[in-house]
């Protein structure tokens, strides 16, 4: 039997791509594709599948609030967190959820392979062995730890060319007091939105801004970036 997955990711294009990576992998099966958590939770109500892939910054809620709701209704759906977000409270978050993995934007194919396979042989073990030995159990725990930081040679990750990174920099050098989204970011600097997103988290990650969640007139979270002031 294939373990039926369900992909919930606001961008179509990032959506299709882990779908695809998804179907390259034997064992596995996309049963359903959401690209919002109240999209999600209203498929979640007619599909239960055994593994979600999460997107963090979902437009009408945190990706690790859904997770929270998905471990209260659904305590055997699994979770894969596939996202930019590197900061601290986050991967905390989503490591107190009992994720099965964290795996960070830009995803290459060899790193999306090793967390679902790892997973798969996980799910195997459980499912025919009664009793595990410490040995047994560390090694399930481990199976998707390696090769989780991909990085070029100069130290920078992979998916980060300095060119593009010099080009939102220098946008940033005019952003207000009131800071700027992601789409806005991508409109103004001619990237895309999912681009521009991972571009402002490493960049949070090198402490050149930082990011607020700030709510808007009907009440959804807006992810703004901001510059440190010098």
């Amino acid at each position: 039997m294939k373990v039926e997955v369900m992909v919930i990711e606001d961008d179509a294009r990032i959506a299709e791509i882990n779908s695809r990576f998804t179907k390259k992998i034997d064992g596995f099966e996309v049963v359903a594709i959401a690209t919002s958590g109240a999209e999600a939770i209203e498929l979640l109500e007619i599909i239960q599948p055994q593994l979600v892939l999460l997107d963090v910054f979902l437009p009408d809620m945190l990706g690790t609030d859904l997770g929270r709701v998905i471990r209260k209704s659904y305590p055997d759906i699994d979770i894969i967190m596939i996202t930019a977000s590197s900061e601290v409270d986050i991967v905390g978050d989503s490591l107190r959820n009992g994720v099965c993995d964290y795996i960070v934007k830009p995803v290459t194919f060899e790193r999306f392979k090793t967390s679902l396979e790892a997973y798969q042989k996980r799910l195997e073990k459980l499912k025919t062995t009664k009793h595990l030995t410490q040995e047994e159990i560390t090694a399930l725990w481990s199976l998707s730890r390696q090769d989780s930081h991909l990085v070029e040679e100069d130290g920078a990750p992979k998916g980060i060319d300095p060119l593009t990174l010099n080009k939102i920099l220098e946008f940033l050098l005019n952003v207000a007091e009131e800071g700027i989204t992601a789409e806005s970011l991508s409109k103004q600097s001619g990237v895309s939105r999912s681009t521009a997103r991972r571009y402002l988290e490493y960049l949070i990650s090198q402490k050149k801004v930082y990011a607020e969640l700030v709510y808007g007139n009907v009440g959804r979270p807006e992810r703004r970036y901001f510059r440190f002031q010098s």
